[in-house]
């Protein structure tokens, strides 16, 4: 029997091969200088200079301008880390890493999983700043609303963790340490996370990836409403935020399935 027949055979489920060893070195291979002073800092540099941006008379249902900010920044952060950690999977497939764990008992699934898994708990560090920087800088919001942006903000981070594995998939390493930086930042002013959007610019918007978390995340704050008044259903962030994580995780298992040779 082949070494690859009795690989397959080892495999008796999506996930088999995950456990909490692989999962501890996936972790510590993101935790490099580098990139934790990246998502360190300019997550908590953003929020520090824009927390006092309020427009005119804003006003929330739930808490203030700087709790609205706070919950942006924290999207942003937690995408922008989440991107930057799965998009490390450009060196593995350039280094031929990827092959030699399709040898293991490691499923696919069970890869993807792992990568998406480590770069959303990566992703709750960020998140923590910015909260205890929105603490320590007059946030007032109600204690459902702390729990639940920072949660979703948090858990949203998934949905672009599966970009960050395609954007890694399908760019050279050289190239795709620079992507998610500039790809983030530009998906954060489209998806209304640093200025407050109304009209036309709010509508485009709406159909943008960091639209659906960012409501979500919000929702408790300002129960749908921007500060000119348009409403935002519940619903609708739902769907866009399924839609986009449905969208890139298609694409990273396509290129996932091109870049390894499997059907």
């Amino acid at each position: 029997m082949s070494a690859a027949s009795t690989t397959h055979g080892a495999r008796t489920s999506p996930f088999s091969g995950v456990n909490a060893v692989f999962i501890g070195y996936e972790l510590r291979r993101r935790f490099n200088r580098q990139t934790t002073i990246f998502t360190l800092l300019l997550p908590a540099v953003l929020y520090l200079a824009l927390f006092r941006t309020a427009p005119d008379q804003a006003t929330l249902p739930h808490g203030n301008f700087a709790a609205w900010m706070m919950t942006g920044i924290a999207v942003y952060g937690a995408a922008t880390a989440a991107v930057s950690s799965a998009a490390t999977i450009s060196v593995e497939k350039a280094s031929g890493w990827m092959r030699t764990m399709a040898l293991t008992p490691l499923a696919p699934p069970g890869y993807l999983f792992v990568k998406v898994l480590c770069s959303v708990l990566m992703a709750a560090v960020p998140v923590s700043i910015v909260g205890v920087l929105g603490a320590f800088t007059g946030v007032e919001a109600t204690a459902t609303v702390w729990v639940t942006s920072l949660l979703v903000a948090w858990l949203g981070a998934a949905v672009f963790a599966a970009l960050g594995i395609t954007l890694g998939l399908a760019l050279k390493p050289e190239t795709v340490m620079h992507m998610p930086g500039l790809t983030m930042t530009a998906l954060a002013f489209l998806g209304n996370l640093f200025i407050p959007l109304s009209g036309t610019m709010l509508e485009i918007s709406r159909y943008s990836p960091m639209f659906g978390v960012s409501t979500l995340a919000r929702y408790s704050l300002t129960e749908g409403y921007s500060f000119s008044g348009e409403h935002s259903s519940l619903a609708m962030a739902v769907v866009n935020t399924v839609a986009w994580f449905a969208a890139f995780s298609f694409m990273a298992v396509r290129r996932f399935r091109k870049s390894t040779g499997r059907n």
